[in-house]
């Protein structure tokens, strides 16, 4: 039986190869993709890809299912997403900070993205921070918590939830790399996405995580709660 140091080693060495951490950024989203979609993410030969996509499913950090003739690899839990979005804010802590120009796409990642299934950047911080100076959730190091009054709040927004039967951790803090501040994930986390994107207030946009706030988003968030955030 393998050590958990030999353990973290293992996956420090799954992590630090560049096209792997690559095919990992790719998916933390919590989409499905194909292994010539990540081959090309990674910029390595899909016959490279395979090999690195195989241990990555022998590690349990990829899921890998097959729809048709295609197989699609996609995160194989919301750990495995929480802790690669914890490797990127340890990452971005990094003294002295690495200068690199600011594009348009890094700023719209920092504004607002997907992390795993919830929103992170700017807007998950900013919709966290209401909802915990309001006292809807109560977060610590080690969890969450939806207060009474928080669960009203969520049936009354349409993102109402039951913990009977539910198969993941129901409230947590999830640390943002960009804000390297808390945002909210578990199930109440992808429940306020789903249904933001339901009303439209943000958008998907394909090929990045980063997330479009629409004008009827900026309301419904000014409106709803108190965010007020411009998008470039």
């Amino acid at each position: 039986m393998s050590t958990p140091h030999l353990d973290m080693a293992e996956l420090g060495a799954l992590l630090g190869d560049p096209a792997r951490a690559s095919i990992l950024t790719a998916l933390i989203d919590g989409r499905a993709l194909t292994a010539t979609e990540l081959a090309e993410v990674a910029g390595v030969a899909p016959q490279t890809a395979s090999g690195h996509l195989a241990k990555l499913t022998a590690a349990n950090l990829l899921d890998l299912r097959k729809q048709g003739r295609h197989p699609y690899y996609r995160v194989a839990s919301p750990l495995v997403a929480s802790m690669l979005e914890s490797v990127m804010s340890v990452a971005a802590m990094q003294l002295p900070p690495r200068r690199t120009p600011s594009s348009r796409l890094d700023e719209g990642m920092r504004t607002a993205r997907t992390c795993y299934d919830h929103i992170a950047g700017r807007l998950g911080v900013a919709i966290a921070d209401t909802l915990v100076t309001r006292g809807y959730v109560l977060l610590a190091d080690d969890g969450g918590e939806v207060t009474p009054a928080g669960a009203d709040f969520l049936a009354a927004f349409g993102a109402a939830l039951s913990r009977k039967g539910l198969r993941r951790v129901f409230c947590r803090p999830c640390l943002d790399w960009s804000e390297r501040r808390w945002h909210l994930a578990g199930a109440v986390g992808a429940a306020l996405c789903n249904r933001c994107i339901d009303l439209h207030w943000i958008e998907r946009a394909q090929g990045t995580r980063a997330l479009t706030i629409t004008p009827k988003g900026r309301r419904g968030f000014a409106d709803n709660f108190g965010v007020i955030l411009n998008q470039q």
